[in-house]
């Protein structure tokens, strides 16, 4: 990240990650890939470094205080090197246990934030449901509240992390009648009765992280598991959503950097005509506008992390940087392919693992479709007539 000021502390956690990922991740992603596997070394790797608890107090169990910035250029380093691994690691750092710091109370937090932040368990976050992932106010999965005790009844679906967490932070409708005002948020242990985790088989892309279906039947669920405020989970969601977008940002410049550093290495050592590909001009054409894109996508990202970490509004700027660096990242990635020829057709080359994982990047934590929508919103009321 040459074209970007860092301070003293970012510097350090980028060098030491760029080091651990180049040694230990990287040279393990084509395996990993072909595995389909949940990476537990690289989860113990991670979580050796501090970075299952990023952010979190170390009064349970974390690293200390970290700003988005920093967990931004983690986030954009693991990515780098595997974006099945940095999608794992994200799921749990800012969507589950984000979650749980947040809205927990202390009771929670001492429970289940501790071992979640030491890495010795993973976290996962169901919102998403069959009937769609927009739409969140829209939820089906119902919970009915009895002496006490919640029983959660549905389905949600491309839930990160469900089959090996501990811990799934849920979203539920006790009263469908008032929309997204009854939508509260739930502590769901993985041994709970009437529980069941189906994994997902078949994905495009991302193969190493594990996405599955989770069904509820009569699942109880205790009044102490009922996470936040009763009637606040939409509130919540979108609030760690929102946050969250800053990190798929990032995790998309680190995908596009990934594709770039290829494309260019690859360029310098492949010749035709007698020289390098890298000395035509077409071939160079290509390069800058992939550094271009990786530019400013990754200024974009860092630009919304500075506002959040500021408390200044990031909303907008959340939604720019989440747009524009996963389009960028599935192109560049695209001319990765492009460059490489006929070799980058194949696995062996490795660029094409880049662009089946970067495919996902404008679906998940808000498609590209609702980031316009969200985008337009903001500058109507900016710029009222």
């Amino acid at each position: 990240m040459p074209d970007l000021i860092l301070n003293e502390e970012e510097q350090m956690l980028q060098s030491t990650l760029r080091d651990f990922v180049d040694r230990e991740i990287a040279p393990k992603a084509k395996e990993s890939d072909e595995k389909g596997e949940f990476q537990w070394d690289n989860w113990r790797g991670l979580a050796d470094l501090g970075l299952t608890g990023l952010g979190i107090d170390t009064k349970y169990g974390g690293s200390g205080p970290a700003g988005y910035r920093q967990v931004s250029i983690a986030a954009e380093e693991v990515a780098r090197g595997d974006a099945s691994t940095s999608v794992s690691w994200l799921a749990h750092l800012a969507l589950g246990t984000a979650c749980i710091a947040r809205f927990g109370n202390d009771e929670q937090k001492e429970r289940l934030l501790t071992p979640l932040a030491k890495g010795d368990a993973v976290a996962a976050f169901g919102l998403t449901e069959p009937s769609g992932g927009s739409d969140a106010a829209a939820l089906q999965t119902t919970a009915t509240e009895k002496d006490g005790t919640y029983f959660l009844n549905g389905s949600k679906m491309f839930i990160t992390n469900a089959s090996v967490a501990s811990t799934i932070v849920v979203f539920a409708t006790e009263d469908r009648s008032k929309g997204y005002k009854g939508i509260s948020a739930f502590l769901v242990q993985k041994d709970s009765p009437g529980l069941t985790i189906n994994p997902m088989h078949g994905k495009l892309g991302m193969r190493s992280s594990t996405t599955d279906e989770v069904v509820f039947q009569d699942t109880p669920v205790s009044s102490a598991n009922l996470l936040g405020e009763r009637g606040r989970g939409f509130n919540h969601a979108m609030e760690i959503l929102t946050q969250s977008r800053i990190i798929i940002a990032a995790q998309s410049v680190g995908i596009g950097q990934s594709a770039l550093e290829a494309a260019v290495r690859f360029a310098q050592m492949r010749e035709t005509f007698g020289s390098p590909i890298s000395q035509h001009q077409a071939i160079q054409f290509m390069l800058a506008d992939m550094a271009v894109g990786v530019h400013s996508s990754r200024v974009a990202t860092m630009n919304a992390a500075s506002l959040m970490d500021a408390g200044e509004p990031f909303l907008q700027e959340a939604s720019i940087a989440k747009l524009m660096a996963s389009e960028m990242c599935i192109g560049v990635a695209d001319k990765a392919i492009q460059i490489h020829g006929g070799a980058g057709y194949f696995q062996e080359a490795g660029v094409e693992r880049i662009f089946r994982d970067a495919r996902v990047t404008t679906i998940y934590e808000g498609t590209s479709e609702v980031q316009r929508l969200l985008i337009a919103r903001q500058l109507m009321a900016q710029y009222q007539v």
